[in-house]
């Protein structure tokens, strides 16, 4: 496949975009190789990144040749969309969150408790290391 000069230094203009311009860009907009510049509208479908879901090749070489430009901002979305994963708080249900930790209650009635003090549902957890902490209390005592 021939690359023309004008398709080269639109790959290099692209290539000098920042990791948030990128994520700005819909998906859209992204219909280019990463590596020669070549256009899904040439009748090749391109494939995304793996690991960062950024940039788009034609080829496995595409990717290849790439790396060596795409793999410190790679990495650094790798391990955004890792965190977004991994410290995403769940759905709340209707029975609402437990005061103490902030987890959302179980929709099993019988996981979470009512404290005799303030009338306020806890989850299981929250009422085991309160029963701990009362045991530890009165073996001090």
């Amino acid at each position: 496949v021939d690359i023309t000069n004008s398709q080269q230094q639109y790959h290099r203009l692209l290539t000098t975009i920042t990791n948030s311009e990128l994520l700005e860009e819909s998906d859209d907009n992204m219909t280019l190789c990463a590596a020669c510049g070549i256009g899904e509208d040439d009748g090749i479908k391109l494939k995304k990144c793996t690991a960062c879901d950024l940039a788009r090749y034609c080829s496995d070489k595409c990717q290849l040749e790439h790396l060596p430009e795409h793999e410190q901002t790679c990495k650094k979305r790798a391990a955004e969309l890792r965190d977004d994963i991994l410290f995403k708080q769940p759905e709340s249900s209707h029975f609402g969150d437990c005061p103490i930790c902030c987890l959302p209650l179980s929709i099993y009635t019988s996981k979470s408790t009512p404290m005799e003090c303030c009338s306020k549902v806890i989850c299981g957890g929250c009422a085991y290391a309160d029963t701990i902490r009362e045991l530890a209390g009165s073996l001090e005592s």
